[in-house]
C-alpha cells in the first residue's frame, strides 16, 4: 500500500493491489427437463392406454396379485405413454420474466425499443413523442396486466394465506436461488450428513436399561382394511394437492385430468394393496429437498436445513386411504392421546396453549409457584424405531393381521435421494424413521409417543404436546422440596424412555419458565436442580412468547413489529389491487397476525392492547386512503372491522361455543360447563363461575367466558 499525493488538493489518496474473483461475462443458461402437455393429451393418453389391456383387473388374479410387479407395469405402461404425447425436453431460460408478461406485453415492449432506437438515431421531436407515447402505453399495458394476474390469484386464494404469502412475496422479493453453485457432489454431502446425523444422535447400546413391555392398552382390534369406492378414490385425488416428485411417471397436475382414464386400475391396485398388506417399493423412494430452517442462516452449513420427502403422487393417494381408516378406528375407540393437539381436526397450537396458561393461571390463583419445563427433541421424526412403532401398533393399539402387514411393508426398504435442480445423488437406505411430509407421518409420531403420557400422569405432572413439542408443567408449594423432587424425577424417567425409544433430548433447547401468584413473588430459596441453568424469563412456547408474568408483552411487540413490516410492503403492491382484492390481503398478512392466539391477550396491559390496535388503524387507513388524524371509528365500522379487544372477546367466545357443543378438543370442553343447581333457578342454563379472587386467576378461560357473556346482555 502506498500514499500518494494529488498536486491539485490537500487530499491524499492510497493505491493498493488485491485479488478480486473472476466473474464470468455471460450468464450460463440454467437447463431443465419439461413436458408439454398439447388441448388433446387426455384424449390421446386415453386412446394408448385403453390399447394397453395388460393392466385390467380380470388379468390378474389373487394368486398372481405381486404389488411390486404390478406398480411397475403400471408405472412403465403410464411413462411410455406419457413419453409419446409430451416427450421431455431441454428448455434453458436465463431470466424468467414477470408470470404477467404475455405475448402483447412483449409486443409492446419491442415497440418501446424501436421506437427509442429511432429517436436516438434521429434525435427529432417527432420520434421522441411517438416514444414517449409508446412507452405510456406499454406501463399501462403492464400495470393492467398486473392488477388482472393477481386479482385472480387472490379471488381464487383468499382462504389460502399460504398462497397470498408467496404471491406477494414473489412481486416484492424475487426468488434468490439458495443454492447458486448445484452439483452431484452437493446432494450427495447432504445424503451423508443426514445419514451421519441419525446414526449421530441414536444411542448405540441399550444394554444398560431396562426396557418395559409393551402393555395391552386397546380391547377393540383392527385387522383388515375396507375397500374403497372409485368415487372415494376421485374425491381422495381431487382434494390433494399437486406436488412434484421425479419419480412420478405422470405429473400429478395431469394425473388429476386423467383420472377418469387411469381411475378404475387404480382402485383395483389400491384395494389390492390393502388386501394383501404390501406396499410396493417403487412408493417407498423419496426425493429428499434440503429446506433452510430460517431464511437467514448459512447456507454452507449443512445443519442449517432438514430433509423435506417428496413421495410419489400414488403413494399419497394410498396413504391418504389408510389414514382415513387409521383416524377413524383411533377415534372411535379414544385412542388419541387427550393431551396430544398436534394434527388433529378441532386441535390447534392455539387451543393447546389455551389450556396450558389456564391450568397456570388457577394454579397461581391457589397460592402456588408454577414450574413449566419446555423440551425440544432433537430430528425426533427421523429417529423413529420401526420395531417399536410396530409394537406400539399392534400391542397399545389393537392393530393386527392384515392392518399390521400394510404398516411393517410401508415401514420397511424405504430409501431417499437428494434432489437439487437437475442434480441427483445416489440411493440412500433408511432403517428408521418416518418420513418428514408424507401423509402418515405425523399420525405414527403422535402414536409412537403414546407411553409418555402414562410417565406424566404416574407422577401427577400435567402436559401437553403438540408434535414433538412437549411442555410440563406442576404446581410448586412454598418451602416444601417434594414437588421439585417429583418434577426431577418425572423427567428422570422420561430421558430413560427417550433414550429406550431411540429419541434424544435436546438439552440446549430445553427451557425452564417459573410462574408466581405475584409479580413480587420471591423464588430465590426454589432448588430446581439440574434444570436451574434452564431457567429463563421468556421463551417461546409452540410459536407463541410466553414471559414469566403471563403478560405476553413481548409477544404482542413482536406481532407488531412484524405487522408493520408488511404493511410496508403491502403499500407497495396496493396501487395495482382493488380494494376489494387489497382488503383481502391485509386480512391474510396483518389480521391473521393479530388474530393468532388472540384468546392469551384478555387481561392483558391496555396499553399492549392499545399497540394491536394501532396496528389495525394503520392498515385501514392504508386500505381506505384515509389522512392520519382521521377518526377511526367510523372507518372500522364501514370496513365492519371489529377492534382488536373485541376480537379478542369473539374469539374467547367461539371457542366457549365450540366447548359446549363438542366441536373442541375434550380438554376445553371438560373445563366448561353448565350450571346444575339442585332446584329449579334462572341460572341453571348459564356457565358454572369459580370463585377466584387474585387477579391471574380471573383471567382463566371459565371465568373470562361468562364475564364477556354477562357484559354482552347488559
Amino acid at each position: 500500500m502506498e500514499i500518494g499525493d494529488s498536486g491539485f488538493s490537500d487530499h491524499k489518496f492510497l493505491t493498493f493491489t488485491t485479488a478480486l474473483p473472476r466473474r464470468s461475462s455471460t450468464t450460463s443458461a440454467q437447463a431443465r427437463w419439461v413436458r408439454y402437455f398439447s388441448p388433446t393429451a387426455c384424449e390421446d393418453f386415453a386412446t394408448a392406454y385403453k390399447a394397453a389391456d395388460e393392466l385390467s383387473a380380470t388379468n390378474w388374479s389373487v394368486e398372481s396379485f405381486d404389488a411390486n410387479t404390478y406398480f411397475n407395469r403400471f408405472n412403465s405402461t403410464c411413462l411410455n405413454i406419457v413419453n409419446n404425447i409430451a416427450p421431455l425436453k431441454i428448455k434453458r431460460s436465463i431470466k424468467k420474466s414477470a408470470p404477467w408478461f404475455n405475448d402483447s406485453i412483449r409486443s409492446l415492449r419491442r415497440n418501446c425499443r424501436q421506437a427509442e432506437r429511432k429517436w436516438r438515431k434521429d434525435r427529432l421531436q417527432v420520434s421522441y413523442d411517438i416514444l414517449r407515447e409508446s412507452l405510456s402505453i406499454f406501463q399501462k399495458a403492464v400495470k393492467s396486466a398486473k392488477f388482472k394476474f393477481l386479482s385472480e390469484i387472490i379471488s381464487k386464494n383468499h382462504h389460502r394465506p399460504r398462497v397470498l404469502f408467496s404471491t406477494i412475496d414473489a412481486v416484492l422479493n424475487p426468488a434468490v436461488d439458495v443454492f447458486p453453485d448445484v452439483s452431484n457432489l452437493l446432494c450427495e454431502n447432504f445424503v451423508a450428513f443426514f445419514v451421519e446425523k441419525i446414526a449421530r444422535s441414536r444411542p448405540q447400546s441399550l444394554a444398560a436399561l431396562h426396557i418395559s413391555p409393551e402393555i395391552i392398552g386397546c380391547s377393540s382390534t383392527w385387522s383388515m382394511f375396507s375397500f374403497i369406492s372409485l368415487q372415494t378414490c376421485k374425491d381422495i385425488i381431487d382434494h390433494l394437492k399437486p406436488t412434484f416428485c421425479p419419480y412420478d411417471s405422470i405429473p400429478s397436475h395431469f394425473f388429476k385430468q386423467i383420472v377418469d382414464t387411469i381411475g378404475p386400475d387404480l382402485l383395483f391396485f389400491i384395494n389390492k394393496c390393502l388386501s394383501t398388506g404390501t406396499v410396493p417399493d417403487g412408493l417407498k423412494h423419496a426425493s429428499v429437498t434440503p429446506l433452510l430452517k430460517k431464511p437467514n442462516l448459512d447456507v454452507s452449513v449443512l445443519g442449517n436445513f432438514r430433509p423435506i420427502s417428496n413421495l410419489p403422487f400414488i403413494s399419497k393417494i394410498l396413504e391418504k386411504v389408510v389414514f382415513i381408516q387409521l383416524h377413524s378406528f383411533l377415534d372411535s375407540n379414544s385412542l388419541y392421546d387427550t393431551f396430544q393437539s398436534g394434527f388433529r381436526k378441532l386441535y390447534s397450537t392455539e387451543s393447546a396453549l389455551l389450556k396450558v396458561t389456564n391450568d397456570i393461571l388457577l394454579a397461581t390463583d391457589k397460592g402456588s409457584a408454577v414450574a413449566l419445563v419446555l423440551l425440544d427433541l432433537s430430528s425426533a421424526f427421523d429417529m423413529v424405531d420401526h420395531s417399536i412403532l410396530i409394537s406400539r401398533l399392534e400391542n397399545l393399539l389393537g392393530i393386527q393381521g392384515t392392518v399390521l402387514n400394510w404398516f411393517q411393508s410401508f415401514l420397511t426398504n424405504r430409501m431417499f435421494s437428494v434432489c437439487i435442480g437437475k442434480h441427483t445423488s445416489s440411493v440412500a437406505h433408511l432403517s428408521c424413521g418416518v418420513p418428514q411430509g408424507s401423509i402418515l407421518a405425523p399420525t405414527l409420531f403422535s402414536l409412537y409417543l403414546l407411553p409418555l403420557g402414562s410417565i406424566f400422569s404416574k407422577y401427577g405432572v400435567s402436559f401437553h404436546l403438540y408434535a414433538d413439542d412437549t411442555q410440563l408443567y406442576l404446581p410448586l408449594k412454598h418451602n416444601d422440596s417434594s414437588s421439585i423432587e417429583v418434577l426431577l424425577a418425572c423427567l428422570h424417567e422420561v430421558k430413560i424412555w427417550l433414550t429406550q425409544n431411540f429419541l434424544a433430548l435436546n438439552e440446549n433447547k430445553t427451557e425452564v419458565m417459573l410462574f408466581g401468584p405475584s409479580d413480587s413473588y420471591d423464588f430465590g430459596d426454589l432448588d430446581l436442580g439440574d434444570l436451574s441453568s434452564h431457567v429463563t424469563p421468556c421463551a417461546k412456547n409452540v410459536g407463541v412468547l410466553f414471559d414469566s408474568g403471563l403478560k405476553f408483552d413481548k409477544r404482542i411487540n413482536s406481532v407488531v413489529k412484524s405487522c408493520f413490516y408488511h404493511l410496508r410492503r403491502l403499500a407497495k403492491v396496493k396501487p395495482v389491487l382493488s380494494l376489494k382484492n387489497f382488503e383481502k390481503v391485509i386480512h391474510a398478512f396483518i389480521t391473521s397476525r393479530l388474530d393468532y392466539c388472540n384468546s392469551l391477550y384478555y387481561g392483558a396491559n391496555q396499553s399492549s392492547i392499545g399497540h394491536l390496535q394501532m396496528v389495525q388503524n394503520a392498515a385501514a387507513r392504508l386500505l381506505t386512503d384515509s389522512r392520519k388524524f382521521d377518526h377511526i371509528s367510523p372507518i372500522l365500522t364501514s370496513l365492519h372491522w371489529l377492534p382488536v379487544k373485541l376480537r379478542i372477546d369473539f374469539k374467547i367466545l367461539v371457542f366457549v361455543f365450540k366447548a359446549l357443543h363438542g366441536l373442541a378438543p375434550a380438554y376445553l370442553s371438560d373445563i366448561l360447563h353448565y350450571h346444575n343447581p339442585s332446584r329449579s333457578l334462572r341460572s341453571g342454563s348459564q356457565l358454572a363461575l369459580l370463585s377466584l379472587e387474585k387477579l391471574l386467576g380471573q383471567r382463566c378461560i371459565l371465568n373470562v367466558s361468562k364475564l364477556i357473556y354477562h357484559q354482552l346482555s347488559t
